[in-house]
């Protein structure tokens, strides 16, 4: 049907002017079949445009500025109906040199539809029964027109400013829970400027929460140009499967410290590694001020702590104090999102162990005696997650088959109860028969 009303609007009626020597503007009619297409061209570019908000304001205000052209034509063709300069209301006179022009008709008429479609007024007076009439009907589209502006601006308005109306409920939330609790002034004052350094760089957003409508190929895609090539900068996942790299970038988490943050303590459990997107970190002795190193963006820490590396003299436990210096977003990426990566990809798993392993040996870290005996618990640990992998799986299959046998019995009782029905129906029809029967015999004895 659109393609039909295509056709039709790109027909050159024009040419009737020459061809026919008609001098009437409606036969150009057919180039308002077009308009379907712009309310089709504007709902694409809202989709695509990186300013939604402002080209609905622009649409809005184009919305008008139509309106106000069509009503102001509409006036003229109601003037040279009537008569130009008939009455105060119609178009003056063209026959006057200072309205007898173009521009003039055109700036008058629109000018004149603007005053009464914003119900300003102070146009002249209706005359006749049909001016009369279509000033009510003006006036009733512009009061429409003003509550569609009033509506649609404030709408504009409220979507603008909801992300920021829902971080400051969020921080308003902390402010109270902290005077609740009573908690000290300077804490407060960290609390409320570690907020104010993420609304400053618009560092609020929930990646997983405005992700989580995506398809996964389309989340992973996402997810492998933000994040690849940061995680291809730690040692252990350099040249690593593919696959895994795009999973592990599915489970990397953002996370912002504020200055003097210790992101970890020497003789904590590892639990989780870190990669420095901006920032810079500092390795500080137990006093919190000498300084050993400092950490700037790309670097890495962390990575063999969560792999489980059997013979590791540091063991899980971090062996140094790392201090935020001033604001640093880190990407983390926990020991149980790894590990849930790492049972998909076996090779992959005794790859990074072997890694972590030379690693560890260049920087006299490995104890290979403990890592010998550790071999043989190791053994068993897989052969205990591969017998409970098979119970998981004959579980499931016992399962299945348990299902589909409740199904199978459910099925033959509904034949069963058919055929009982079938039978009794026969039954009751062979007696009906017979006694039948027994009448017609009793009748004819009689």
């Amino acid at each position: 049907m659109q393609f039909k009303l295509d056709v039709i609007s790109i027909l050159p009626t024009d040419l009737a002017y020459i061809a026919v020597g008609l001098n009437r503007p409606e036969i150009r009619f057919n180039r308002l079949l077009h308009f379907p297409r712009m309310f089709e061209c504007f709902d694409r570019t809202e989709t695509r445009t990186s300013y939604p908000n402002l080209f609905r304001i622009f649409n809005l205000v184009l919305y008008i500025l139509i309106i106000i052209h069509w009503n102001a034509c509409i006036y003229y063709a109601i003037s040279k109906s009537i008569g130009f300069g008939s009455d105060t209301w119609v178009y003056p006179n063209v026959t006057d040199p200072h309205y007898g022009y173009l521009t003039r008709e055109y700036v008058y008429c629109l000018y004149w539809s603007t005053l009464t479609l914003t119900t300003i007024g102070e146009t002249p007076a209706p005359v006749i029964d049909e001016e009369y009439l279509f000033v009510i009907f003006d006036f009733l589209v512009g009061v429409l027109i003003f509550a569609t502006i009033v509506g649609n601006v404030g709408s504009m308005i409220s979507n603008m400013n909801a992300n920021r109306a829902e971080f400051q409920a969020k921080i308003d939330a902390i402010k109270h829970y902290m005077q609740f609790r009573k908690v000290s002034r300077d804490m407060e004052g960290k609390v409320i400027k570690w907020f104010d350094y993420l609304w400053t760089n618009k560092k609020t957003v929930d990646e997983r929460e405005v992700l989580k409508n995506l398809p996964d190929k389309l989340r992973a895609e996402i997810a492998i140009n933000v994040h690849l090539e940061t995680l291809k900068k730690v040692r252990i996942f350099q040249d690593c499967e593919a696959g895994l790299l795009v999973e592990l970038v599915l489970k990397l988490r953002p996370q912002v410290f504020s200055p003097g943050d210790y992101i970890c303590r020497k003789g904590d459990i590892g639990k989780e590694m870190y990669i420095i997107k901006e920032g810079k970190l500092a390795v500080v002795a137990d006093d919190g001020v000498t300084q050993f190193a400092l950490l700037t963006a790309g670097s890495c820490f962390g990575e063999i702590s969560i792999l489980n590396i059997e013979g590791s003299k540091m063991g899980n436990r971090r062996t140094a104090n790392i201090r935020s210096i001033g604001y640093s977003d880190l990407f983390c990426l926990s020991k149980d999102d790894l590990m849930e990566a790492l049972i998909e990809y076996p090779d992959a798993k005794k790859v990074l162990e072997a890694r972590g392993r030379e690693i560890l040996t260049k920087e006299g870290l490995l104890d290979e005696s403990k890592e010998k005996l550790g071999s043989g618990g190791k053994n068993v640990e897989e052969k205990l997650e591969r017998l409970e992998t098979n119970l998981d799986m004959l579980h499931t299959r016992f399962a299945r088959l348990l299902t589909e046998y409740n199904a199978g019995q459910l099925k033959l009782k509904q034949r069963i109860t058919k055929v009982e029905k079938k039978v009794k129906y026969f039954n009751s029809s062979d007696e009906m028969s017979d006694g039948t029967n027994s009448a017609d015999e009793e009748t004819k004895q009689d």
